[in-house]
């Protein structure tokens, strides 16, 4: 194996717990802008859910797969790869849903919706294409991941934060309403925070081993964009949500992602390296992304 596979990030024991902290208030912060309203209209109309659902779920960890084949990269770098795939959207997919002029209602329903199912389908789509690739199998045979473990952590972070929301807006719609206001910002500075001081505190294993994630990792985010697009379109879904399904799909819940490789996999070098760059990246591109449309738009 090459050096990026043995490389490790310094990620200690406070900052895994603020990283914890951070998430459950992003997910907090997310269910404070549903309600059952939400709900009863996906049940009438759950079209775009199951195609984004499909398109998150099924496809990109799938694609993801054949592109670690094609590709072949480093195996902790795959693995990084494989562990983005089988994220959730991330909340800021809210923000730039809304920046594109894009279904912002459907955005935080997706978001919700594949959190939820995130408590099953993240383990089990991380652990199907990480042993399916043989590679990646043999880093994962010396590492102990217990689906149950997993499953607890993303319960804590994603689950609980996210009924407390939802209960809230529900019992306490005016509270839930100026709270959301002030979370969403300060929730989206807290992870680009976190990321910002995983870099400096590592910055040399940044620097040395960045040239080995840049061109994959933004190969990888374009592909996950143009899936949700192209899925959406397949499935003659509006502009409108065909933009939604993108970004639903090219931005993934990345802080998810380095919680659980400093968790169980010790802070991997070319993993965390791929999955924190994914983190930067991913707002870079929906920002580029919603610029373009919405330029587009006003041309028309």
């Amino acid at each position: 194996m090459v050096e990026v596979d043995h490389a490790q990030i310094n990620f200690d024991s406070n900052g895994l717990f603020i990283l914890n902290i951070a998430l459950a208030i992003v997910m907090f912060g997310v269910a404070l802008g549903i309600n059952i309203q939400d709900f009863k209209q996906l049940i009438k109309q759950p079209k775009p859910i199951l195609v984004g659902l499909l398109s998150q779920f099924v496809l990109l960890p799938l694609v993801t797969f054949l592109l670690v084949i094609s590709i072949q990269p480093e195996p902790s770098i795959a693995l990084g790869m494989f562990m983005v795939a089988a994220c959730p959207g991330g909340n800021i997919s809210n923000f730039i849903t809304h920046l594109s002029k894009g279904n912002t209602a459907l955005s935080i329903s997706l978001t919700a919706f594949a959190s939820v199912l995130a408590l099953v389908f993240t383990p089990f789509n991380f652990q199907l294409y990480g042993n399916l690739y043989a590679p990646t199998a043999t880093i994962l045979k010396s590492v102990t991941l217990q689906p149950m473990a997993i499953f607890k952590i993303m319960a804590l972070i994603l689950g609980i934060p996210l009924i407390g929301g939802m209960l809230l807006n529900y019992y306490r719609p005016n509270w839930s309403n100026q709270l959301s206001k002030v979370l969403k910002p300060v929730s989206i500075f807290i992870f680009i925070s976190i990321i910002v001081i995983a870099f400096s505190k590592n910055i040399t294993v940044f620097t040395d081993f960045i040239h080995h994630v840049l061109a994959i990792g933004i190969s990888h985010n374009i592909v996950a964009l143009l899936l949700g697009f192209l899925v959406a379109k397949a499935f003659r879904l509006s502009f409108k949500n065909q933009k939604t399904l993108s970004i639903e799909t090219g931005i993934q819940n990345s802080g998810l992602g380095l919680l659980l490789v400093f968790t169980f996999f010790n802070g991997l070098g070319g993993m965390a390296v791929l999955v924190a760059f994914w983190g930067i990246w991913h707002i870079i591109s929906g920002l580029i992304l919603a610029s373009f449309w919405t330029i587009s738009n006003e041309k028309i």
